[in-house]
This record gives structure tokens, sequence and C-alpha cells, in this order.
């Protein structure tokens, strides 16, 4: 197609009409059939998370992550009020239906409402969350809020370029890979490659459907194993 020219013959990007800028995530709960997401409470959730992130057998989980594991409870709730108190990063926590405990916590990041722009991050999810639905559900909840119920144009995904799972994850969750900014980041005495990741509002239509039939009940066995992957559901989906 044919690229837009303005009136000095130079090509432009497509029109966006009608656009207004957005509203920033607010402090709601979002109901799922495996979890719900809801903004940090201290009093509420510091307990769980922390016996939660206790499961780990060492502190790997937090190798990528700006803060360290936690030893003490004392200074795992210290961490956590900040974390609550932020307006951005917006700190939601992940709990689980089945036992009503928080067992994970993650972010909506660098907001900009003005060009409708976002980004999750900050992803803290215990043993007890990983590899399971809850955890696929919980992307996918927060995702929904961001593109339906904000109505933002693209949704983000950072992490250090050495970081094998969480790439291997943005791509399983429908993320497109966009490329790698060099030495963005000083963390933990060390330099980090910065690798992108985004879904942009064209694409949310295919990736919600695939989230929707990944997580019927349908699509999974008596022994709670996934019949059809999320990739394949993206690729049916798009035909």
């Amino acid at each position: 197609m044919a690229a837009r020219l303005n009136e000095y013959q130079q090509p432009i990007g497509d029109a966006v009409t009608g656009w207004q800028p957005r509203e920033r995530p607010a402090r709601v709960t979002i109901e799922g059939q495996f979890c719900r997401i809801e903004p940090i409470d201290l009093d509420r959730h510091a307990a769980d998370l922390f016996e939660a992130y206790g499961k780990a057998a060492d502190g790997r989980d937090w190798t990528y992550l700006f803060a360290e594991p936690f030893t003490g409870f004392a200074a795992f709730r210290e961490y956590l009020a900040k974390a609550a108190a932020s307006s951005d990063p917006f700190h939601y926590a992940v709990i689980d239906r089945a036992s009503g405990r928080a067992v994970g916590t993650f972010a909506l990041m660098r907001i900009e409402p003005v060009h409708g722009v976002i980004e999750v991050g900050g992803v803290t999810f215990s043993p007890r969350l990983k590899q399971t639905p809850v955890s696929t559900e919980a992307q996918y909840l927060l995702m929904r809020y961001v593109f339906d119920g904000l109505g933002y144009r693209r949704y983000e995904w950072k992490c250090d370029s050495l970081n094998a799972p969480s790439r291997k994850t943005a791509l399983r969750l429908g993320f497109q890979f966009e490329g790698i900014f060099r030495q963005a980041i000083v963390y933990k005495g060390r330099n980090r490659d910065t690798a992108w990741f985004a879904i942009i509002d064209k694409d949310w239509p295919i990736a919600k459907a695939a989230f929707e039939k990944w997580l019927s009940k349908e699509n999974f066995d008596s022994a709670g194993k996934q019949r059809a992957s999320l990739a394949s559901l993206r690729e049916a989906a798009a035909s």
C-alpha cells in the first residue's frame, strides 16, 4: 500500500482520527475464572506473597528483577508498601481463586495516556503461579483491561535480553519481538541490553480470541493438561 504524503510529498504515518488521551489505570478488581487481579493491599497480601515466594528453592527468580530475594518479612513488607503506594508502576496482586491467596504480582508502568502506550512489567510470579492456567489468565485479564477497558493502542513487554524465560513467555503470550536496545539500563551493578516486545490494538482481536479459547474448560483434559497451545489457537484465529 502506498504511503500517505503531505503537501511537501513527504511520506507520513496513518491518520489516527478522533484520538483522545486515555485514562490512567485505576484501582479496579478484575475477575476471571481461575484468578482475580486487584491493587496491592499491604494488609491483605503481604503475608501471602512472602509465604508464596518462599516456596522457591533458590533466588533465581529475582536475578532479572531490580530487587533481591527477601529473607525477612519486615524487609519484604517495606518493599511491598512502596509498591502499593506507587502510581507508576501501578502494582496488582494475582489472587488464586481456588485458595483465595495472593500468589504473585505484576504492574502497569511507563504509562503514557497521551500516546496510548503502556507496559506490563515487574512480573513476580511465585512457584504457586508459574506454568498454571492462573498465570496465563492473569496476563490476559490485565491485557484485556488495557485494550478493552482503557483503550490503549500499544502494550509493551521489556526484559533483560539474557532473560530467556521472559522472552519465551512474551512470545507465547502473543507479543512480537521488536529489537534490542543496547546498554539501556544499569542495574545490580551490571549492564542490561533490553529486549522489546509489544502487542498493538490491531493484534488484540486475534490474541483475545486465542486466550479465550485456551482458557475454556474444553481446552483441558481430565489431568488439567492443555489440548491446544496458545500459539496454535492464535494461528487458527488468524486464518
